[in-house]
């Protein structure tokens, strides 16, 4: 057979095929080498011997990290130029994460002065699967069990000899698995070829695989941290749901611990019901509870993250203190704690304090209280009147991490400037709030686009409805001034400030709140060039619905205001009913015909973001403004206009069916100014991710005194301290302990510690 001829009938691609005739690619898949022996007809023995040689010859097994082979064609397009586009865009998209991460690697001071060592070993037998089914053996094949104990820059090298490309990371809190994680991904992405697939972290506490699909949520959180991937395919799809379905992407599973109790037997079903390879990271407990509940992770093999040794802190704790200042220069303030652990590791403070100091997590923060804040001496965690055990221990290092980095210090921001100072009781108190807020969405992103998705739903609408009305009603009231007199503006605003926060108010419940989520950030922009034919597809159920809210917010001010102006002028209440029916037609359908085709240009203009647009919160935050910006500066001049053109058509041709209307072109110019901008605004507010951060996290949140008024700078502050991380387009708190232990602190009432700050009223 050629070379063509074989592709075709395994369905791999002839690039692959001839890479590995000619030695070039060196190390194939097991489904490559599967459906080349499917085509080739190989007997029970040369099939072995075939998969048995693929894997010798990478050196370290299989790379399951590499892209499928088998990629269906698209129709009308050659499959070879549809993987070169996937292949481009998974290129751009490494790119983007191994920025990312790498920042974030710095940002952590993982190196500051060097990695904590983080080991492994294998997991006991009851939580790995078959040997057979990890190396992916055929049916009477026996194989024996890996050697996969390892250290922290030995993971590629270790995941990649598993030949099924599954691997469970167990390690108790703060064992070090997300740096793991971190290291993994970035190693990977050294090594990667232009086809390998693209390994991205995934905090998979958020999945809830019985209302999504893993392929679905993978997509969707693709989409989340790089919106360019929601662009269109060629084969219809979004970029992201194809680099995901033809498994360009390696999902770093961070977190299966964190997902909510009842959901981790399904969530292990789902996976088990997939063949992608991944990485999965999960304390111990947790995952021995769904494997009990259901099975392990199918084809995986597993690892247990070890502890730190006393040896391990003598090497580390010392370098990250400043050297002595006369006398011996060698000697720092944790002499005296390392003595005690090495030389009397039975006695009470000894082995307390060795409990905490076994994983990385509870070592940062002792450096963060005693090493990097002057005038604190570590020998008071050997104190045993004060800390009657280990668990005393680790609350007095989580309670006092917030306190020591937000102790007043003089130092720059990178970016040039003082730090601004922020008073440690504050801050606990509002880190506090936004850990209780995560607590109570079951959830480890802190999403600034749900901020407020923690008030009742009740409150949401009531604020949002609230806004809308003052926001309509004063403009009202202002522009109107300039056509009528203010006492009549002021009944006028007042009825249009309560219709519109009523209509806009029903429509954030039903289109919200009623789902209890809230309202994504927008994945498109606005240019004057685009697809046409898929974006006039996008604009009708816009225009639909354009019409339909224009409809009933045009006749419930038309009804309003005819009863109003009746009672005014003292007619008889059916009169007065009459004339408000007459009106409540005739604007109806004024902002029906305006709102319907303003909508569907929004459509028309709207196109994906760059492809390679990877952001973080406060880039995601700033490119829906600019988002938000250009479609105001194009509905609402549109609206305005299309209102009082169509005011004036419409008050021309009403007559013969509705009777003599008094109205002049000065009222249709007054008209449209004050809808095209209260309208525009109301929409913004509303039914828009930054209308909503502004409502609920700017004004009320605030107002309350549940976050700080400054919340963008709060938080970048909060991440530059490193209290909170960035993981893609959302915050975390730098581990669950922490963010457990200030959700519970914010719950309890809690008694100042300094008699000069005291804490914030408690929110019962």
């Amino acid at each position: 057979m050629t070379q063509e001829t074989l592709a075709e009938r395994a369905g791999v691609g002839v690039r692959t095929l001839r890479g590995l005739e000619t030695g070039e690619r060196t190390d194939p898949r097991v489904t490559t080498v599967r459906l080349l022996a499917d085509a080739l007809g190989l007997a029970a023995e040369e099939r072995e011997e075939l998969l048995a040689a693929a894997i010798r010859r990478t050196g370290q097994g299989n790379r399951p990290d590499e892209r499928a082979d088998h990629v269906p064609p698209v129709v009308g397009q050659p499959a070879s130029a549809f993987q070169e586009l996937l292949d481009g865009i998974g290129e751009q998209l490494a790119q983007a994460v191994a920025a990312r991460w790498q920042r974030e690697e710095e940002h952590r001071q993982i190196h500051d002065p060097y990695p904590l060592p983080v080991r492994w070993r294998s997991a006991p037998e009851e939580l790995t699967d078959h040997w057979a089914n990890i190396h992916c053996l055929p049916a009477g094949s026996v194989r024996g069990p890996l050697d996969l104990g390892g250290r922290l820059d030995e993971i590629v090298g270790t995941y990649r000899r598993i030949p099924s490309g599954r691997l469970v990371v167990l390690g108790r809190p703060g064992s070090g698995k997300t740096v793991l994680a971190v290291r993994f991904v970035l190693d990977c992405l050294k090594s990667r070829a232009r086809t390998d697939a693209v390994p991205v972290i995934f905090s998979i506490g958020s999945w809830d695989p019985t209302a999504l699909t893993f392929r679905d949520w993978l997509t969707r959180q693709l989409t989340r941290d790089h919106p360019g991937l929601a662009a269109p395919g060629p084969a219809g799809p979004s970029l992201a749901a194809a680099l995901v379905e033809s498994s360009r992407v390696l999902p770093v599973l961070d977190g299966f611990d964190e997902i909510a109790d009842g959901l981790r037997r399904p969530a292990l079903e789902a996976l088990n019901a997939t063949t992608l390879p991944l990485l999965l990271t999960s304390r111990p407990s947790e995952y021995a509870a769904a494997v009990a509940e259901t099975d392990v992770l199918t084809a995986a093999a597993a690892v247990n993250l070890t502890d730190l040794t006393p040896d391990d802190l003598a090497d580390y704790l010392p370098r990250t203190t400043r050297k002595a200042r006369g006398g011996d220069p060698a000697r720092s303030a944790w002499d005296p704690v390392l003595s005690e652990l090495c030389e009397r590791p039975h006695s009470r403070a000894g082995a307390d304090l060795a409990a905490v100091l076994t994983t990385p997590l509870m070592v940062t923060l002792a450096r963060a209280v005693y090493s990097d804040t002057p005038g604190h001496d570590p020998l008071s965690l050997l104190d045993t009147r004060r800390f009657g055990g280990p668990a005393e221990v680790e609350e007095h290092l989580l309670d006092n991490f917030v306190a020591a980095v937000y102790r007043p210090r003089p130092e720059h921001r990178p970016g040039g400037g003082p730090r601004r100072g922020v008073d440690p009781d504050r801050a606990r108190y509002w880190l506090g709030y936004l850990a209780h807020h995560l607590t109570r969405l079951d959830s480890p992103n802190l999403e600034w686009w749900r901020l407020g998705s923690g008030l009742r739903r009740s409150t949401r609408t009531l604020v949002t409805a609230l806004m809308t009305c003052l926001v309509t009603g004063l403009l009202d009231c202002v522009v109107g001034t300039l056509f009528d007199s203010l006492g009549f503006q002021l009944a006028d605003g007042l009825a249009v400030g309560i219709i519109a926060g009523l209509l806009f108010g029903t429509t954030y419940w039903f289109m919200v709140a009623a789902g209890n989520t809230a309202v994504a950030p927008s994945g498109v922009r606005v240019t004057m060039s685009g697809r046409p034919g898929k974006a006039a597809r996008r604009a009708v159920p816009r225009l639909v619905i354009g019409l339909l809210g224009g409809l009933v917010f045009g006749f419930g001010y038309g009804f309003v205001r005819g009863v109003h102006n009746g009672v005014l002028r003292h007619v008889e209440l059916a009169d007065a009913l009459q004339a408000g029916l007459g009106d409540g037609t005739i604007y109806g359908l004024v902002f029906a015909l305006a709102a319907g085709p303003s909508f569907g240009l929004l459509s028309l203009l709207e196109t994906p973001l760059d492809i390679g647009s990877a952001i973080n919160p406060i880039s995601l935050l700033r490119t829906n403004f600019r988002t938000v910006a250009a479609q105001l500066l194009i509905w609402a001049p549109t609206f305005g206009i299309l209102v009082g053109f169509g005011a004036e058509l419409v008050t021309r041709l009403s007559p013969p069916l509705l009777g003599p209307v008094v109205w002049s072109t000065t009222s249709s110019f007054k008209l449209g100014l004050i809808s095209g901008l209260g309208g525009a605004l109301s929409y913004a507010f509303s039914l828009t991710a930054w209308g909503q951060w502004v409502v609920l996290s700017r004004i009320w949140l605030p107002l309350t005194g549940r976050l700080p008024w400054s919340v963008v700078t709060f938080l970048e502050d909060a991440y530059e301290r490193g209290v909170l991380r960035q993981a893609g387009a959302v915050y975390q708190f730098r581990h669950a302990r922490l963010q457990d232990h200030l959700a519970r602190t914010y719950r309890e009432p809690r008694v100042p510690r300094q008699p000069g700050g005291a804490a914030p009223p408690r929110q019962r």
